[in-house]
């Protein structure tokens, strides 16, 4: 009986903790077309070093993060962003101009008013599912359109 405790005690001990991952404004843009890409933003947060290693939805072939870089001749360009860390109690977020979600191979339209399912994968925290809101086609995020 002793040895069980001091075995699972041990185990919490050096058991590593991974902590939550927070998801908030999760929104994307509508699309004008139905086979053109679509941009989606959020605002992350964990309570542990982590890191975003995947994405997944069914209204998409392809879920790529796009970094936008300002190059010295003045020409913004997308840089793809395989990993996307997650330091420790630092929020992450996701904005038109800087960094977004590009779904790719989409077969419907995105109608503003709606939402659709995506998967978050993270190294630590594991599956995290998001349900994303659909606003207009120049929105500029969910705390501008709610108001």
């Amino acid at each position: 009986m002793k040895t069980g405790f001091f075995f699972a005690l041990a185990m919490s001990l050096t058991a590593p903790a991974w902590g939550d991952v927070s998801v908030t404004d999760a929104w994307a843009r509508a699309s004008i077309l139905a086979a053109r890409p679509v941009a989606a933003y959020f605002t992350i947060e964990s309570t542990e070093h982590d890191r975003l290693i995947e994405l997944r939805t069914p209204i998409a072939a392809k879920v790529m993060i796009h970094a936008v870089e300002n190059g010295a001749d003045g020409v913004s360009r997308m840089r793809h962003v395989k990993v996307l860390e997650l330091p420790k109690g630092q929020v992450v977020t996701l904005i038109p101009g800087t960094m977004h979600l590009m779904l790719m191979g989409i077969d419907a339209k995105l109608e503003e008013g709606t939402s659709f399912p995506m998967t978050l994968v993270f190294e630590n925290a594991g599956e995290v599912a998001v349900e994303f809101r659909v606003f207009g086609p120049a929105a500029a995020g969910p705390k501008v359109t709610d108001q």
